[in-house]
Order: C-alpha cells, then structure tokens, then sequence
C-alpha cells in the first residue's frame, strides 16, 4: 500500500525523476574539469590569478551547501529546483563563452552564478528525491536512478568536445550551448513525470539550530565519517588519474576512452547493487563495493609502462564498485534526512563534505607528490606519483571499510 500522500512509484516515475541528473553531471565535468585549462589558453590569464579566482569560487561555493539545505526545508523543493536552474544555465553559457576583455571578472561572476544555480538545484533535487520515495528500497531506486543518469551524463560531456570541434577548446565553447535545451527538456520530463510528493512540513529552526540537529544524530555523524574516508580514497586517483596514465603507463592518449570505461561500468553497475541492497542490505552491499574496490586497486602500484590492459581491467572493476559509491551512502543519508524532518539540512552537509574531500584530496596529493620530486612529464619522482595514486587511496578505503564494518548494526537499523 503506498503511503498516504503520496503517488504509487512505478519505473516509469523512476527514471523520469532521475533524468535531471543528466544535465546537471553533463556540466559539472566542464565546470571542474575543463575550466583551468580553457581559460588559460583562451583568455591567456596568469595561472596564478587564475587559481586564486578557482579557489575562492570553491571555498564559497562549499560554504552556501548548508544554507541552501536550510532554505530546502522553508520552501517547496521543486520550486528551489525551477528557479535554480535558470541561474545554472545562464552561469554556465557565460562560463564558457568568455569576453576579449576583463575575462578575470567574467570567470568570477559565472563561476558565481553557476555554482550558486548548481548547488540549489542539487541540493532541492536530492531532498525532493526524499520526499517521494515512501521507503528505503525506494529511495535506493530513485538514488540510483539520478546517478545512473549522472554518469551517462557525465560521459557524454566527455565526448562531445571532440566531436563538436576539431579543437578541444572550441568544442567545449560549443557545448555550453547545448546545456539549455538539455536541461528543459529532462526538467520537463522531471516535473511531469513524477508527482511532488507530500508537502514537507516547513522548519522554522534557524541555520545554527538545523545544523546542531543535524549533527545530533549519531547515525548521521558516522555515515559522515565513513563517506569522508571513502571519499578521500575515490578522490585522490581522480585527481592524479591523467598524470598516471601519462607518466606511469605512458598512454596518455588512452585517457579518455579509460575514462570513459570507469564511467560507463559505473552507470552499468547500478541495478546490480540496487538488488545486492534489497536483499542484503545497503551497508552489506557497499562492504562489498568497498572489498571489490579494494581488490581492484591493489594491483596499480605493480604497474609500468605498456601496461594497458591490465590498467583497463582495473578501471573496469573499480567502475564497477563506483556504481555502489554513488547510490549506497546517499540513499542511507537520505533515510536519516527524511526521519529528521529536514533532509535538505542534511543534504546541504552532505554536498558540503563531498566537495570538501574533492578539496582535501587536491590539496593533499599535489603538494605532497610534488615535495617527493615528481615533475610531470619529467619522468621523476614517479614513486611517489605511484604512492600517491594508488597507496594511499587503499588506506582510506581500509579505514572506511573498517569504520563501516564496525558500525554496520546501527547505520543497517537506521537505513
């Protein structure tokens, strides 16, 4: 029997509210990814300035998360939703069509509105995803839904460049222009697809307050911990990925089509784990992910020039293991948002650490790999890239298998 209030969740309604995941993972992997490069080619600004605007635009962009949450539970989710994508789309044309002239600004104020149009819708998305799910398994479904679409999105933002362009860079110049159309049609695939759900009672806590209680739920803080952990390990070889398949296995023309394989077994994985969480349990399922991970990436320190395939056999298993990484944490979180009162609370902390450990884990390996000798494209210091890379990404995912082992009874009877 569905649960007073809200409509009946077929497939249908599924994958209808998990296809705006696809634009907004569609502009992210420009955003975070192509950004530095573009604007120091096009533009010519100084990588210096460059990196002082990035990082403020980052560290302010992480600081909104929990305010945006805290406006997620004061007004009906789908219309935070609708208005923050305007702001997104706009930011994120304007992003990537720069002006000859004060382009310093231009990257600042686009940045500005894109990241706040951004992280509203996703945060709005996320918490609405709580509201219409009646029960775990479902939430788990509508999770899975919204990162499966993510990640197809996520591959075609990779793609398109080279096929809009001859140049990388006028490429993605014209994929912005494709965002907007993107987005109104999943939006209206979104919004007339998939009832609203019951109107969440709106809190009238302050920011300070909303935050506490948050915090006071012991299951919340330990999901937080193991994600942390987690996080940390998935984030360090995304960010030393290219500098390893170009100086470790010298095949950096293979990048992205390894890329592409990681992505892809990632979104082809997601039923699997949806059903090992149905009848075994979510923390089960992601215990499992995490040993699989484990396996997988154990053998990339052993690797050297040539290795290919062997390479691409990991990028396969651990795709493989991302699918659970993706759906698993956020479904439990989802849960304890939703017991709350206040999932967009929730959320707002939860985006916040996920960009905090996309942070740390930049600020961690550079630095470190570079005090160790490695130059890229230098053919030194290759050991500690190797170190870094592969090495310690294993020991946070030990510490988040063990913490999520050793707290499995009660984030398993919270979920």
């Amino acid at each position: 029997m569905p649960t007073p209030g809200r409509a009946p969740m077929n497939t249908a309604r599924i994958l209808a509210y998990g296809a705006l995941g696809l634009p907004l993972a569609f502009a992210a992997l420009p955003i975070y990814v192509h950004v530095p490069r573009f604007y120091a080619e096009v533009t010519g600004m100084s990588l210096a300035l460059l990196g002082l605007i990035l990082l403020g635009a980052r560290l302010l962009d992480a600081g909104i998360d929990p305010w945006l949450g805290w406006l997620a539970d004061r007004v009906p989710r789908r219309r935070m939703l609708a208005l923050a994508l305007l702001p997104f789309g706009l930011g994120f044309v304007a992003l990537l069509n720069p002006p000859a002239e004060g382009a310093a600004l231009w990257l600042l104020g686009a940045l500005a509105l894109t990241y706040l149009g951004f992280s509203a819708a996703t945060v709005a998305y996320q918490a609405w995803g709580a509201d219409v799910g009646s029960n775990s398994g479902l939430r788990t479904r509508l999770t899975a839904a919204r990162e499966g679409f993510g990640l197809l999105g996520v591959v075609l933002a990779a793609a398109l460049p080279s096929v809009l362009a001859a140049g990388m860079n006028e490429g993605i110049a014209r994929l912005s222009w494709l965002l907007p159309p993107l987005l109104l049609l999943a939006a209206a695939v979104s919004f007339y697809g998939v009832p609203a759900g019951p109107a969440a009672p709106m809190s009238r806590e302050p920011l300070l307050a909303s935050l506490r209680r948050v915090f006071a739920e012991q299951a919340f803080r330990r999901l937080l911990l193991v994600f942390v952990a987690n996080g940390i390990a998935a984030a360090l070889p995304a960010t030393l990925f290219l500098f390893f398949v170009a100086d470790v296995l010298q095949a950096e023309a293979a990048s992205g089509p390894l890329l592409a394989l990681y992505f892809i077994a990632g979104a082809a994985s997601l039923p699997l784990w949806v059903r090992l969480a149905a009848r075994h349990g979510r923390v089960v399922a992601w215990l499992l992910a995490i040993a699989l991970s484990i396996a997988a990436f154990a053998g990339a320190s052993l690797l050297g020039p040539g290795d290919l395939w062997a390479f691409a056999a990991i990028c396969l298993a651990s795709g493989l293991a991302l699918g659970a990484d993706l759906a698993l944490p956020v479904a439990i979180a989802a849960d304890l948002g939703e017991r709350q009162g206040q999932a967009g609370a929730c959320f707002g902390v939860w985006n916040l650490v996920a960009k905090l450990n996309l942070a740390l884990a930049a600020g961690l390996s550079l630095p470190l790999i570079g005090a160790l000798g490695y130059v890229p494209g230098g053919g030194t210091g290759l050991a500690a890239l190797v170190f870094a890379y592969a090495l310690l990404p294993l020991a946070f995912k030990l510490l988040a298998g063990a913490l999520l082992w050793r707290w499995r009874t009660s984030l398993e009877l919270q979920s």
